[in-house]
C-alpha cells in the first residue's frame, strides 16, 4: 500500500515536468524582420571578417525571405565567392553553375564564369606547384585542363569583361606549365630507358604547345632518345630544328657533342 501511494505521487510529478518543457520559450532569431539591405550588410561584415559560415547563413536568410529581390542575386554571386574562400570549391562550382543557369542575361554573370574558372585554378595549384611528381604520368591534369577550359569560356563569351584580361594571363600560365609537365614526363621516360615513349611525349609537346619554353626541352629530349636509339639522323634532325629556333639554349654544346659522337 506505501508502494502504490508513491506510485500515485510520482505520477503527476512527471506529468508536471513534461508540461514545463513544452513551456520554455524557443530560440529566437535575431534576424526576426530584418530587412534585405540589413541581411545583406551583416553578411558583408562578416564576410570582409573572415566569419564565412555566419555570413552564408545571414545569406541564405535573405534568398529564403527576398527571393526576388536585386539583392537576392547579389547574395548568390556572394555565396560562390564565400565558399570558395571558405575552401568549398565543390559548393562554390555549383554556386556558380545555378546563377549561370538561372541568370545568363545578367549584368555580372562574367563573375559567375570567372569564379568557376578560379576556384579550379586553385584547386590545380597543387600540380603545378609540383610539377614532377613520383609517377609522372600517372598524374591527373583534368583540373588545370578544365580551368584552362573555364577561362577560355570566360573570354570567347566576354571578351570585354574587367577580368578578361586576368583569364588570359592564368590562360598562358596554365598553358606553359601543362607543357612543362608534359616535358618532365618525357624526361622521366628518358632517364628510364623508355625512349620511344619519351620521343612519343616531347613530339606531343611540340605539337599542342607550340612556342611555350617547354619546347627547346621537348627537342633536347627527342635528340637524345634517337642517339639512345641509334638513329643519328633523326638525332640530327632534332638538333637542327633546335639549333635554328633556340640558338641560345645552353643545351646545344652537351648535344652536338653527343650527335657527332653517335655519328
Amino acid at each position: 500500500m506505501h508502494r502504490l501511494l508513491k506510485l500515485f505521487l510520482a505520477v503527476p510529478l512527471v506529468a508536471v515536468l513534461l508540461a514545463g518543457c513544452s513551456l520554455l520559450p524557443e530560440k529566437i532569431d535575431e534576424t526576426r524582420g530584418w530587412s534585405a539591405q540589413r541581411l545583406y550588410s551583416e553578411a558583408k561584415e562578416s564576410m570582409n571578417g573572415g566569419n564565412y559560415k555566419t555570413a552564408l547563413e545571414y545569406l541564405d536568410k535573405l534568398q529564403a525571405r527576398y527571393p526576388f529581390g536585386r539583392l537576392a542575386q547579389q547574395a548568390q554571386l556572394d555565396t560562390i565567392y564565400i565558399q570558395y574562400k571558405d575552401n568549398e570549391p565543390d559548393a562554390a562550382l555549383a554556386a556558380a553553375d545555378r546563377f549561370i543557369k538561372a541568370n545568363p542575361r545578367h549584368p555580372y554573370v562574367d563573375y559567375a564564369y570567372y569564379m568557376k574558372a578560379l576556384v579550379n585554378f586553385n584547386r590545380n595549384n597543387t600540380l603545378l606547384e609540383q610539377i614532377a611528381p613520383s609517377d609522372r604520368d600517372k598524374t591527373d591534369t583534368t583540373t588545370a585542363r578544365q580551368s584552362y577550359s573555364d577561362f577560355a569560356e570566360l573570354t570567347r563569351k566576354f571578351p570585354n569583361s574587367k577580368y578578361a584580361q586576368d583569364a588570359r594571363q592564368r590562360m598562358l600560365y596554365l598553358h606553359n606549365n601543362l607543357a612543362a609537365y608534359e616535358v618532365n614526363v618525357a624526361g622521366y621516360y628518358l632517364r628510364r630507358g623508355a625512349y620511344v615513349a619519351a620521343v612519343n611525349r616531347a613530339k606531343y609537346v611540340l605539337e599542342t604547345y607550340a612556342r611555350t619554353p617547354a619546347s627547346a626541352d621537348a627537342l633536347s629530349i627527342m635528340t637524345q632518345a634517337y642517339v639512345k636509339m641509334h638513329m643519328p639522323q633523326l638525332a640530327a634532325d632534332s638538333l637542327r630544328v633546335l639549333e635554328r629556333n633556340y640558338p641560345q639554349s645552353p643545351e646545344l654544346p652537351k648535344l652536338n657533342a653527343l650527335v657527332k659522337g653517335s655519328g
